[in-house]
């Protein structure tokens, strides 16, 4: 519920809001399973699009499809909303579907030279010498004008790059055929893992997931994640890839009245989970950053110890659902949780994590001059959208109605490094034939003056040449001619000798 610029997330012993002018600060969900973290995601994503902000979140387990449709009252919800003051109005609100595999939503891809080589080596889980290897890759298709679009490119680059691995090696390091060798071995791995289906064109264009509707409500993107939760680090990389993309693209625009797109990023322990240093300083730096492009991110995960330190201290909006202390590390976990938040001496917080049933969390937002509110147990709002996923008929039904129906769901194979690798392969094999075939009687022609132009007069060395020449050839051919004539037999086989012998130097005498 949207109220004078801020968010209603809920109730405590006052009413608690996120301040829109403070959203692209960031944020943090968690909780252990089962304990609403998903109904805090949809609260807040249909807050964000009441107020006309963009929202693009994951949706690991088909749940938050459910914005698409009016909410039902419920005895609960109507419960809830009556304890927190406020009425409970079914709604829906716009929704576009998405998918990398094009299954349940609009096709998600992006070609190879956005991806870059870091991502992309992390995508293939490549160590630091085939890391190395991929960026002088990447080097050499920037230099020679190569497209890497699609894996058919990139896997005709690292062809010709283990070609002229020796060439190379002088001029850029070290370049090992065995290293490209084990870079196309993971691409196979990627490739049977349907990771070709998100390299290529036509590429996700960032503004079309920056759209509101006709009544100004910013549009839901929902990236169905279902089964691309079977391959952890293809999701991993491309909500990397997707954080990148925002970061490079958009304009720098300061503190807004309101983000200008709000991201969600659910089961956020993927992106950090056994990621290279640098990796993870590149997403450090997105997170920090970012936010003066207008675009706040939301991780949603179990535990606050799953985001990096370096992260966490980015993420100003919290919001705290139940965790269970069954075992020591489960009880190191929750303190943990505790110290995150600015503590509220009315009660116990690592103790009051413990204790929150379902539709409770512990909440702190950005307030005032951005400076973390003291934290509050609350109850959330019900959300106005159906909790619980919609049934096939209805999302088809929405795709079939998107105003990007068609645009990504056809690929475009347009001429990249593969086709121009490959026409370069073909020209040089044609001047190779072309040299062997013609050098030899090239070399004759020039040497006895048949290469001249028509009219052109011989030198006289030209004219000696060619007499001597002539001789020399009439007296064998007559030999040659006998001599087939006597394989062949007769007369008639000595004629046929002469024919062919003349027949086959009669181009070069008669000039």
């Amino acid at each position: 519920m949207l109220e004078d610029g801020k968010i209603l997330i809920g109730k405590s012993t006052k009413p608690e809001y996120l301040d829109l002018r403070l959203a692209n600060r960031h944020g943090l969900i968690t909780g252990a399973t089962g304990t609403g973290k998903t109904v805090s995601l949809q609260v807040l994503a249909e807050g964000f699009s009441s107020a006309g902000v963009p929202v693009f979140a994951a949706d690991i387990k088909g749940d938050l499809s459910g914005v698409a449709a009016p909410g039902t009252a419920k005895p609960p919800f109507v419960q809830r909303a009556k304890d927190i003051g406020i009425e409970y109005v079914p709604d829906r609100l716009p929704v576009v579907f998405w998918d990398l595999f094009g299954e349940q939503g609009h096709r998600v891809r992006a070609t190879v030279s956005e991806m870059g080589p870091l991502l992309l080596s992390r995508l293939l889980d490549l160590n630091d010498t085939q890391e190395g290897v991929l960026n002088i890759a990447f080097r050499v298709a920037d230099e020679q004008g190569l497209l890497l679009l699609d894996l058919k490119d990139l896997r005709a680059l690292l062809q010709f790059i283990a070609e002229n691995a020796q060439k190379l090696t002088a001029e850029y390091g070290n370049v090992s055929k065995a290293s490209v060798g084990a870079i196309q071995r993971q691409l196979l791995v990627l490739e049977n893992q349907k990771g070709e289906e998100f390299l290529g064109e036509p590429a996700l264009q960032i503004g079309d997931l920056m759209r509101t509707d006709r009544d100004g409500r910013g549009v839901i993107n929902i990236l169905a994640a279902d089964k691309l939760m079977n391959n952890p680090r293809l999701y991993a990389t491309f909500l990397l890839w997707l954080m990148s993309e925002l970061f490079e693209e958009l304009p720098e625009v300061g503190d807004l009245d309101k983000p200008k797109l709000v991201f969600f990023f659910d089961e956020a322990h993927m992106l950090f989970d056994d990621a290279p240093r640098a990796l993870l300083d590149a997403v450090e730096r997105v997170v920090r950053l970012i936010r003066s492009k207008g675009v706040g991110v939301y991780f949603i995960t179990q535990n606050p110890a799953d985001v990096p330190e370096s992260v966490l201290a980015q993420l100003g909006n919290r919001v705290q659902h139940a965790l269970r202390a069954f075992t020591p590390r489960d009880q190191k976990a929750v303190r943990v949780a505790a110290e995150t938040f600015r503590q509220n001496p009315a009660f116990n917080t690592e103790k009051a994590i413990t204790e929150l049933g379902v539709g409770e969390a512990l909440v702190s937002m950005l307030e005032g001059k951005g400076v973390p509110s003291m934290v509050e147990r609350t109850l959330i709002a019900p959300p106005s959208g159906q909790v619980g996923p919609i049934d096939s008929a209805a999302r088809q039904q929405i795709i079939a109605a998107s105003p990007l129906r068609g645009k990504y769901d056809q690929p475009i194979d347009q001429e990249s490094a593969y086709e121009l690798l490959a026409k370069r392969a073909h020209q040089a094999a044609a001047g190779q034939e072309a040299q062997s075939g013609g050098g030899l009687l090239d070399m004759i022609g020039s040497m006895f003056g048949t290469t001249r132009k028509k009219g052109e007069t011989l030198s006289v060395g030209q004219t000696v040449a060619r007499e001597v020449t002539r001789t020399v050839v009439n007296q064998t051919i007559g030999g040659l001619a006998a001599e087939l004539g006597r394989v062949l037999g007769g007369q008639r086989g000595s004629s046929i000798g002469r024919a062919v012998v003349r027949g086959t130097l009669g181009g070069i005498l008669k000039r």
